[in-house]
This record gives structure tokens, sequence and C-alpha cells, in this order.
């Protein structure tokens, strides 16, 4: 069985202008950080010209598509009947992009399907981030 999924998702760029520029994404999640969801954009979608990868919780995904979710550096929520909004603040700024839902549903079910929620404590190798929080092995 696959310890990772990754899913392209099509993310529309908000931004002052009224139309919004489509760039592609990629959610990706492994169970071997079951706490955790990475979503990245490719370099030519940045402002920096690198590809820039947003890590954020599970959790505030799932509770987001239903209803306004996080007060940090990532915020989730739904926008209209078939979207959701993810915004990133940085110091730069914040950038804004929406989601068709269904994706991010269908994404959360296949990470649900390699970790249930609830038991993501069974898949933390405790060893292996004690020994990166302390520098190396001991």
């Amino acid at each position: 069985m696959s310890t990772e999924i990754e899913q392209s998702v099509q993310a529309r760029m908000v931004a002052s202008a009224p139309q919004m520029e489509t760039l592609p994404a990629v959610l990706s999640y492994n169970r071997t950080d079951p706490f955790a969801v990475r979503m990245a954009f490719p370099a030519p979608a940045t402002l920096q010209g690198a590809e820039v990868s947003w890590e954020f919780s599970r959790e505030l995904l799932a509770a987001g598509v239903d209803g306004p979710a996080g007060v940090g550096d990532v915020r989730v929520r739904p926008f209209g009947y078939d979207r959701t909004v993810l915004e990133f603040h940085a110091a730069e700024g914040i950038a804004m992009v929406h989601v068709h839902t269904a994706e991010l549903r269908r994404f959360l079910r296949r990470a649900q399907e390699l970790v249930p929620s609830g038991d993501e404590h069974r898949f933390l190798d405790l060893d292996r981030s004690l020994t990166h929080l302390l520098g190396g092995p001991c």
C-alpha cells in the first residue's frame, strides 16, 4: 500500500482584477506525517519564481470545506455552493485561491482511506521525529 497520495487541482488565484487566473496546484498527504497536508504551487505561479509549498493540518482542510476554519497563516472557508477558498497569509501579503470543493472532498476521502481520522497517532515515528528535533543521533 502506498504511503503517500498526490492530487492535482486547478486553483483560481483571486486578484484585485475582475478575472481570476487559473493555475495548477498539487495537494499531497503522506501517512508518515499523518496530521499534515501540503499544497504546492509551481514556480511560474509564484512571485519568487520558485515552487512554493504550504503545509497545514488535514483537520483544518476538512473543517474548512464545511465552514470557516483557521486563524493563523492558513484559513479555509466555503465560497458559494461549489468552491472553497484557501487563504495563505505571509509577510509579503495574502494569497487567496478558489478550488472546487468536490476536488478537496475527493482528496480528503483518499487521505481518510490512507489514515483514518483519529488513527494518526498509529503512524507517527516518534523516534525519527525526536532524532530530527534534537539535531541527529544522540
